[in-house]
């Protein structure tokens, strides 16, 4: 169901386009351009591209509305008296799009207030990976503090100490990185500690 929610979002505009558009070649090339938008933020949706995904549903509703203003524009170059159906057409695409946008604008704020809250860990992907030889045996999130964050337990297969696990994966030092462009300002910090035991390989926020 989210599949099918998430894919008509990313095909509305097109959609939107093929009521107002009046020009076959700009229309087919404005057509092309969003369906092109559409193609990329479902493969966001569905894990894909690895970006954040509320910072492109953000951009790409920001961005497609212009898009189709620019092909309306030059359309109008062609043709100075459009159809009295056409304004209706043009006005309800207007509406529609300014609603997409706000709803998506509304929907990253309180993504944005959720996540100051620090109330969840990142996910199993920011997590590094596993070079051959050494396995997960344990993963979960914990939370303090600090914050909340997600921790597993490895192993060697071929006898490899600590220090040399940790090598390997290269993480003798806390790594961090940005974790999103524009709603998401929070750094995903990824790293490893000896416990005496077992080598643990940690990602956390870091606001």
């Amino acid at each position: 169901m989210l599949t099918m929610l998430g894919i008509l979002f990313a095909v509305a505009p097109a959609v939107i386009w093929v009521t107002i558009a009046r020009t076959r070649p700009v229309g087919f090339a404005i057509g092309g351009a969003l369906l092109a938008g559409a193609s990329l933020l479902v493969c966001v949706q569905q894990g894909w591209i690895d970006v954040p995904r509320p910072d492109a549903h953000l951009v790409f509703t920001a961005l497609a509305p212009l898009l189709i203003a620019c092909g309306a524009g030059l359309e109008g170059r062609h043709d100075n008296s459009p159809p009295p159906k056409w304004l209706s057409r043009r006005n309800g695409a207007i509406g529609f799009l300014g609603m997409q946008f706000t709803l998506t604008l509304v929907a990253g704020l309180l993504y944005a207030l959720m996540i100051s809250e620090g109330s969840d860990a990142p996910s199993s992907k920011a997590l590094p990976a596993l070079p051959p030889g050494i396995t997960m045996v344990e993963e979960g999130t914990s939370c303090g503090s600090g914050g909340c964050w997600r921790a597993a337990t490895v192993i060697s297969e071929d006898g490899r100490s600590r220090p040399e696990i940790i090598r390997e994966l290269g993480l003798q030092q806390e790594d961090c990185r940005a974790s999103g462009w524009l709603l998401d300002w929070r750094d995903v910090c990824v790293g490893a500690r000896d416990n005496a035991e077992n080598v643990i390989i940690y990602a956390r926020w870091d606001y």
